[in-house]
């Protein structure tokens, strides 16, 4: 029944503001929350952009799981060399929402299908919103593009400028350790590249169908 509690669960998140275990979690302790759900469409789009392009660049062609992405590791890791992440922006979603964060086998066998379930019964731009709206992006439980952007800027998600959705992108996905308030040298050069990567990127279609892209 535990295991079998996402999928039934899943297709109800087409609508409302749900959770993820680690709020949940968080607010179990007592620790604090910051979290002010935003739609999709009224994100500033540079946002949505900078993290497709920062997280998932063939989030609107796979099917849940990026294998081409998901090969390069496993050849990484064969050959000896650090291994890139090769989570797609769904798996993460799988991931945040049913599971618990760090690196497991048992939980990357849960994710694997869970991800593949999620993108057969929601829409890519609600998968989209869900990330976005439960993602970590403050280093004292800000969670959300929301939060995350009054904690760094000072303003709501929805006005955002390109580069300061480019450096919340680049905190993704340790804003403890990285910061878009005080970003280092290495979170403005990823910003950099993920600000060329949001404005060079062709529209795909799963955007194309959303006026909130």
């Amino acid at each position: 029944m535990v295991l079998a509690l996402p999928y039934l669960l899943a297709p109800l998140y087409r609508v409302g503001h749900p959770v993820s275990t680690l709020m949940a979690w968080r607010w179990l302790k007592g620790a604090p929350v910051s979290r002010q759900w935003i739609d999709l469409g009224a994100m500033s789009p540079a946002l949505p952009r900078s993290v497709v392009a920062a997280e998932d660049a063939k989030f609107c062609t796979h099917h849940g799981i990026d294998w081409d992405a998901l090969n390069g590791v496993i050849e990484d890791a064969e050959e000896g060399e650090a291994t890139r992440g090769g989570s797609t922006i769904t798996q993460q979603v799988a991931k945040n929402l049913f599971l618990w964060p760090g690196r497991s086998v048992v939980r990357k066998a849960l994710e694997f299908p869970l991800a593949l379930w999620i993108d057969f019964v929601l829409p890519k731009q609600r998968i989209l919103e869900i990330y976005l709206n439960i993602a970590e992006l403050g280093p004292s439980g800000q969670f959300g593009a929301d939060a995350g952007a009054i904690y760094a800027f000072g303003h709501p998600a929805s006005g955002l400028s390109p580069r300061e959705a480019a450096l919340l992108a680049s905190i993704l996905p340790n804003p403890v350790k990285r910061s878009a308030r005080n970003p280092g040298p290495g979170v403005r050069r990823l910003a950099g590249t993920y600000m060329a990567r949001a404005q060079a990127q062709e529209l795909p279609r799963c955007w194309r169908e959303n006026r909130a892209f």
